[in-house]
């Protein structure tokens, strides 16, 4: 199975270029070119990571990984910063975001982040579904 990405950054062309290496790599890519398409995308879409700059007009990326923790929180989270933001970054790491990256960054870099993100995921939704198991197995007197 293909890893979900939502590839969110108001730069319309570094997202177009960014998404195009990560489908050459058989990533699922979605793009979002704000925080509210980001959100939208979280609603509708499953999804497995998201990279999510942090510097964008209107809802930023601090914002929109509150919110897209809020809907979905199981859902990795990788910030992209520049120079100027990159306390906004580890504030978003307080928050609840997997990591970030320096922009630009390096293709192997985001993917190596990405599949590391993903797995964390999986690992997460395993445990929850052996503790929905577990629960299952004791309410009917199994356990």
């Amino acid at each position: 199975m293909k890893i979900r990405v939502l590839l969110v950054d108001d730069e319309k062309q570094f997202v177009d270029v960014l998404a195009e290496r990560l489908e050459t790599r058989d990533f699922d890519v979605t793009i979002a070119y704000s925080g509210d398409e980001a959100l939208e995308a979280v609603k509708s879409k499953p999804l497995d990571v998201v990279v999510l700059d942090v510097l964008m007009p209107g809802r930023d990326g601090i914002e929109t990984l509150v919110e897209i923790k809020r809907i979905k929180p199981i859902l990795e989270i990788i910030m992209l910063t520049g120079n100027a933001t990159v306390e906004s970054a580890v504030e978003g790491m307080k928050i609840g975001a997997f990591d970030y990256l320096m922009k630009p960054t390096e293709t192997k870099d985001l993917v190596g982040k990405i599949v590391t993100a993903y797995k964390r995921k999986a690992e997460h939704e395993e445990r929850i579904r052996k503790a929905e198991i577990d629960r299952i197995m004791t309410t009917r007197g199994w356990g």
